[in-house]
């Protein structure tokens, strides 16, 4: 007979010492979004832990990505394996949980430790963006299979090995795991330590744009070469003019260039956007095209285009919103107060919201610093955070809430 799981009967079954003990392990083990050998390791144990939850573990191999080299070359990129757990494929109502294993954080970083801060913070890497939050998912879900509604609905588990770099190897997977589900919950850290949720999000996009000059000897014969990076200067200040209040442009770095004696040949401009809305998404990708061919023909170059939107805005709609207010009741319940605020940051939750589902994206670990070495978790929030998962999901798994 199945346990009664009252909120304060849900909070108690949780094994805090258990999650906090598997969190300090995560966190030893390096998961740098290019240490290939580290995702695996960490695939792996992932993969052990998630395989007592009634459904079948996989690791999916990462969709090619390429990327453009200094010298303007376009190359792919490596990657590591993602992890998918999928509960009961059949049920009717089925929900996802995402989250990402890789930091930000290479192999030869000098921040691989953890360590106590007080009684309640430790400091390590990947402790709180978001070893601590897979660890939520996965001692959520134990405990959500305790509940009467568990056998009613189904779930999948995603978590992905390159988030921190975009998610480019896993977009794909993210969106057809996505599509079709009652609900989202992705477990990056609280917007803020006290754990304030991320509301309405932005959208980024890079862009890398190489410009293939002519070369020519600097004083003997300069109007007879073509300078890349006079071009990709100049490109810089158009696309600069298309800021607004709904996007900003960040030119980050120009690459190229040669001897001073030499007109420079190649040049490599790279930029970010952070579109608002989806209107100024597309609208600047529109003007972007026209600046292109203007560059091409003013400064008779070359110009090739890599990159682009890769999360797009992420509005708040009424079953967004609904999802807000249940989680912000069974907080209450929990004697957790919870609020939002929007969020000028993306992750994972920006792309399965484009699909029509609705998310909450920070129902991960209370915690601040991330992609810093100050880095840290709020140890009791493991607790509290599972807790309110697991009441979350079993909610979702009867009426319509939605």
């Amino acid at each position: 007979m199945k346990p009664d799981f009252a909120p304060q009967a849900l909070l108690d079954a949780v094994d805090g010492d258990t999650m906090l003990r598997e969190v300090q392990d995560w966190a030893a083990i390096n998961t740098g979004t290019a240490n290939i050998a580290g995702l695996d390791r960490m695939a792996g144990v992932l993969a052990d832990a998630f395989s007592v939850l009634p459904g079948e573990v996989e690791l999916v191999d990462p969709a090619p990505v390429t990327a453009i080299s200094a010298e303007g070359r376009e190359f792919e990129k490596p990657h590591g394996r993602h992890m998918v757990l999928r509960v009961r494929p059949e049920a009717e109502r089925r929900f996802v949980l995402t989250g990402h294993m890789d930091t930000v954080f290479p192999v030869d970083h000098s921040f691989q430790e953890v360590r106590w801060l007080d009684d309640d913070t430790i400091n390590g890497p990947g402790t709180a963006d978001m070893k601590g939050g897979l660890n939520v998912i996965l001692h959520a879900l134990k405990l959500f299979e305790t509940t009467e509604g568990a056998a009613r609905v189904g779930y999948d588990v995603m978590i992905n090995s390159d988030e921190e770099t975009g998610s480019l190897a896993s977009r794909g997977l993210i969106e057809e795991l996505a599509r079709g589900k009652y609900a989202a919950l992705t477990y990056e850290p609280s917007a803020l330590p006290d754990g304030t949720l991320a509301h309405a999000r932005g959208g980024t996009g890079n862009y890398s744009i190489t410009i293939t000059g002519r070369s020519a000897h600097a004083g003997r014969n300069p109007h007879e070469g073509r300078n890349a990076i006079v071009a990709a200067s100049d490109l810089v200040l158009r696309i600069k003019t298309l800021e607004a209040e709904d996007i900003t442009v960040n030119p980050a770095k120009i690459e190229g260039g040669s001897a001073n004696n030499v007109v420079p040949d190649l040049a490599v401009l790279r930029f970010n956007i952070r579109p608002k809305s989806t209107e100024a998404m597309n609208r600047f990708d529109g003007e972007l095209g026209v600046i292109l061919r203007t560059i091409e023909a003013d400064h008779e170059v070359g110009v090739h285009r890599h990159g682009g939107v890769t999360r797009p805005p992420k509005p708040v709609d009424a079953k967004a919103q609904a999802l807000f207010d249940l989680v912000k009741e069974c907080g209450a319940q929990l004697g957790q107060q919870i609020g939002w605020q929007p969020s000028g940051g993306v992750c994972d939750g920006n792309n399965i919201a484009a699909t029509g589902v609705p998310v909450v994206d920070t129902m991960g670990v209370r915690g601040g610093a991330i992609h810093s070495p100050d880095e840290y978790m709020i140890v009791p929030s493991l607790r509290e955070r599972a807790a309110l998962s697991a009441l979350v999901l079993a909610k979702l798994s009867t009426g319509d809430h939605l």
